[in-house]
C-alpha cells in the first residue's frame, strides 16, 4: 500500500487544476447486511441450529431401535431431515455472506471516487509547491525508504501546512481503506466458494439417502417376509401414536378456539391437500393377501402442488419426527378433536403456534412413506380415529 501511495504521489506532478470544493467524507464501508436483515439471519440460523441438535438426538434414539427394515427407513427419514436442515443452514450462511460481499463490492467504487477527488486535491497542493521551488517532490519520494519516511521528511522541513498534511493523511487512509475492502472482498469470495462446496456435498448426501429409502421401500413391497414384518411393526407404531395422543390430550387445556366448533364442520372441512386418495380409512387388503387397519387417508398430491393446509383453526401441539409416520404435525382443534399430517417434507409452522383454517402448515413429502410423496391424514376425537371422508367436503 505504501508503494502504491508513493507511485500515486509521483504521478501527481501534473498541471494544477482549478480549485474546487473540499472532498466529501466517504461513507463508512458497508461490510455487512443492514441491522434488521442481519438480526433476521441470526434468528433463522439459531432456529435451524436448534433443530439440527434435536434431530441429532432423535437420530441417536433411532439407532438404538431394533434393526428392522422399517426402523432403517425411519433412520433414513430422520437423517434426511437432518441433512435438509444442515443444507438450509448452509444456504442461509451463503446468502448472508453473498449479501456482505455485495455490500463490500458496492463500497469499493464509492471509496475510489472519493480517492480520485483526494488525489486531485493532493496534486494541486504538490504542484503548487513544486512551482514555487520549495522542494523537489520526485527526489524526496524516490529517496524515501518508505511512505512514513517520505511524510516525516516533508513535515520536518515544514513544507506542508496543517491543511495540506490533513489531505495527505486522508489520502493515505483512503488508500488503506480501499486495500482493506479489496481484501475483505477476496475473503468473502473464498468463503462463498467453500459454502457452495459444502452445500453441494450435502445435496449429494441427501440424494444418496433418498436412493437408500427407495431401495428399502422396494424390498418391503417385493419380499413377503419383510412385508409382513413391516405390517406388524406398523401396528406397533400405531399404538405408540395412540399413547402420544393420550399424553397430548392430558396436557392440553380445554380451551375453545374462535369461530365455528370443529364438530359443526363435519362434511364441510376443506381438504388438507389436493390429490387422489390411494389408501382409504378402515380395513385394507394389501400385498400377499394381508389385511390391515388404516386409521386415516393416504393422499398423493399432484406434481407442483404439495402444500398442506390446516383443515380447521387450532393450535400445533406436535411437530417432530415420529417413527413410521415421518415428520408428523398434530393440530389440536379444541373439544378433544385433532387432525394429523404425516410424511411431511418440512413444517411451515412451529410447535405451539396458533393456525387458521386454510393456513399453509407443511409440505407433503415421503419421510417414512411406502407410496412415495404423499400426505397421511387423520382426524381423531378423544384419540379415537374417525373416517376423514365423512368430515371432508365433497370434491
Amino acid at each position: 500500500m505504501k508503494r502504491r501511495l508513493l507511485a500515486s504521489i509521483l504521478c501527481l506532478g501534473v498541471a494544477a487544476t482549478a480549485a474546487g470544493n473540499p472532498a466529501p467524507r466517504p461513507a463508512q464501508m458497508a461490510a455487512s447486511a443492514p441491522p434488521s436483515q442481519a438480526a433476521e439471519y441470526e434468528k433463522r440460523l439459531a432456529a435451524i441450529k436448534d433443530d439440527i441438535d434435536r434431530l441429532r438426538t432423535k437420530l441417536g434414539e433411532e439407532e438404538k431401535r431394533e434393526k428392522t427394515v422399517l426402523s432403517q427407513l425411519d433412520r433414513i427419514g430422520v437423517n434426511r431431515r437432518l441433512l435438509r436442515s444442515e443444507l438450509s443452514l448452509l444456504q442461509i450462511q451463503l446468502t448472508k455472506t453473498q449479501t456482505e460481499r455485495d455490500a463490500i463490492g458496492k463500497s469499493i467504487p464509492e471509496i475510489e471516487s472519493v480517492l480520485a477527488t483526494d488525489r486531485d486535491r493532493l496534486a494541486r497542493i504538490l504542484t503548487a509547491l513544486y512551482k514555487h521551488g520549495r522542494f523537489n517532490v520526485a527526489r524526496y519520494a524516490l529517496e524515501a525508504r518508505d511512505l512514513q519516511s517520505f511524510l516525516d521528511d516533508i513535515r520536518a522541513l515544514g513544507i506542508v501546512a496543517d491543511s495540506q498534511d490533513r489531505v495527505i493523511t486522508e489520502y493515505a487512509a483512503r488508500l488503506d481503506e480501499l486495500g482493506r475492502a479489496d481484501e475483505s472482498l477476496r475473503r468473502k469470495e473464498v468463503e462463498i466458494a467453500a459454502l457452495s462446496g459444502q452445500a453441494n456435498a450435502k445435496r449429494s448426501e441427501f440424494d444418496a439417502e433418498e436412493r437408500k429409502a427407495r431401495g428399502l421401500v422396494d424390498q418391503i413391497k417385493t419380499n413377503q417376509k419383510t412385508y409382513e414384518q413391516t405390517i406388524d411393526e406398523l401396528s406397533l407404531r400405531a399404538r405408540e401414536l395412540q399413547n402420544l395422543l393420550l399424553k397430548l390430550q392430558a396436557q392440553s387445556p380445554r380451551l375453545p378456539f374462535p369461530g365455528i366448533p370443529f364438530a359443526d364442520k363435519k362434511g364441510k372441512l376443506a381438504w388438507p391437500v389436493n390429490g387422489r386418495v390411494v389408501q382409504s380409512f378402515g380395513l385394507q387388503r394389501g400385498s400377499f393377501n394381508t389385511t390391515t387397519q388404516n386409521n386415516g387417508l393416504e393422499i398423493v398430491p399432484p406434481a407442483g402442488d404439495s402444500t398442506i393446509k390446516a383443515v380447521h383453526t387450532g393450535k400445533v401441539v406436535y411437530a417432530d419426527f415420529f417413527p413410521s409416520y415421518g415428520n408428523l404435525l398434530i393440530i389440536d382443534h379444541g373439544e378433544t378433536y385433532y387432525s394429523l399430517y404425516g410424511h411431511c417434507a418440512e413444517f411451515l409452522v412451529l410447535n405451539g403456534e396458533l393456525v387458521m383454517a386454510g393456513q399453509s402448515v407443511a409440505v407433503a413429502g415421503d419421510t417414512a412413506s411406502l407410496v412415495g410423496t404423499s400426505l397421511y391424514f387423520e382426524i381423531r376425537y378423544q384419540t379415537k380415529p374417525l373416517d376423514p371422508l365423512q368430515w371432508l367436503g365433497r370434491r
